[in-house]
């Protein structure tokens, strides 16, 4: 029998033990928690965890609460999003327009993502001006 080649990366300290998804699992938990992220002040990739939830830049010192895994999540980038439009202005409308082309882009790209299945042009229903637009 020929000998099989060894476990490498973060999930070789498991070695044959607790099964393969959950080793890939674990893997991948563990390589997100120690890579650096960039930083939301001063942009520089330094930010490490410090605890659960709690991150800190190692260049600028500046520390934030964040994800357990991560320090951006998506519920935070979505809610950092609609801070962002309602300091800037956008109606009710605006921000659904806005919803509308991020979810057709979404599809453009899990579409162009899928090597077997054509691109497909995924179209919208009329042209937006129904004449009931909230004021």
């Amino acid at each position: 029998m020929a000998k099989r080649t060894k476990k490498a990366g973060v999930e070789a300290r498991f070695g044959a033990r607790y099964g393969v998804s959950v080793r890939r699992r674990a893997a991948s938990a563990i390589r997100k928690v120690k890579r650096e992220y960039s930083c939301p002040v001063c942009q520089y990739q330094k930010v490490r965890r410090e605890s659960a939830g709690i991150w800190a830049c190692r260049k600028c010192g500046h520390t934030f609460a964040g994800g357990v895994w991560q320090p951006f999540t998506r519920a935070s980038d979505a809610n950092n999003r609609i801070i962002r439009r309602s300091v800037e202005g956008a109606t009710a409308t605006d921000m659904a327009v806005i919803a509308q082309n991020a979810a057709i882009e979404f599809e453009r790209t899990i579409a162009a993502e899928d090597e077997d299945a054509p691109i497909a042009e995924i179209t919208t229903e009329g042209d937006g001006d129904d004449g009931s637009e909230e004021e």
